[in-house]
């Protein structure tokens, strides 16, 4: 039977992938890839010669009938994202719901993330934590930030570079400039780096460096 494949992909070092990873994504018939010219350097790396196919969220809605219909034509097929897990924050979300409404056999493997090294990293509590991943660039951003100045939980943001120093401005106008977070970027890369500190202090910080890179943004919960 046939068989679709969530596989993470290394999100900075190459060598943060599973071996059973490289396995599946030798194995498959075809990999459903976010960017092919960032999965077949990838591919290049671990000599593995699967064809690759374009699949982003600019034609998941078009492609998904054709792929559901390799898939029950006995394909197996992996679907990645450019790096770290597919449906979070990146394009899945559709294909694996039609896949189960479809009855077709699926499986999530265990991989890099950058989420986790990021709350752990941060010194913040883990017990309990919310992922919010991209904010609203416009409509409902204010609303967000306002309802997480509210959390007990750690919250984890996704941000790009040059809208880090606008959401730090937001999280001091709205949670106070001694709001303690913390920001990670190019986890496992050769310039990661982790600041921590109130939300002035990183303010300063990203104002005398420029932001570059992937950022992941802890935000501290208020003390229960």
């Amino acid at each position: 039977m046939s068989k679709l494949y969530l596989v993470p992909t290394p999100i900075g070092n190459l060598k943060d992938i599973t071996l059973r990873a490289i396995e599946v994504l030798a194995q498959v018939d075809l990999i459903l890839a976010e960017d092919t010219r960032i999965t077949k350097k990838l591919l290049k790396h671990y000599d593995i010669k699967t064809k690759t196919k374009s699949y982003h969220i600019y034609n998941e809605h078009k492609l998904l009938n054709e792929i559901i219909d390799l898939l029950t034509s006995d394909n197996n097929i992996a679907l990645v994202s450019d790096s770290g897990f597919p449906c979070i924050s990146d394009p899945g979300f559709l294909l694996v719901r039609e896949v189960i409404r479809k009855g077709i056999d699926f499986e999530s493997l265990p991989g890099a993330s950058s989420i986790i090294p990021a709350l752990t990293q941060s010194g913040f509590p883990t017990t309990n934590f919310i992922f919010e991943g991209f904010l609203p660039k416009k409509k409902g951003r204010k609303k967000k930030i306002l309802e997480l100045s509210k959390e007990t939980r750690t919250a984890i943001l996704f941000e790009s570079p040059h809208r880090l120093i606008k959401l730090l401005n937001e999280i001091k106008d709205i949670c106070g400039t001694e709001k303690n977070i913390s920001i990670s970027r190019e986890i496992s890369k050769i310039f990661e780096e982790t600041i921590r500190g109130t939300v002035n202090e990183c303010l300063l910080h990203f104002e005398k460096k420029e932001p570059k890179g992937e950022f992941v943004v802890c935000i501290q919960g208020l003390k229960s």
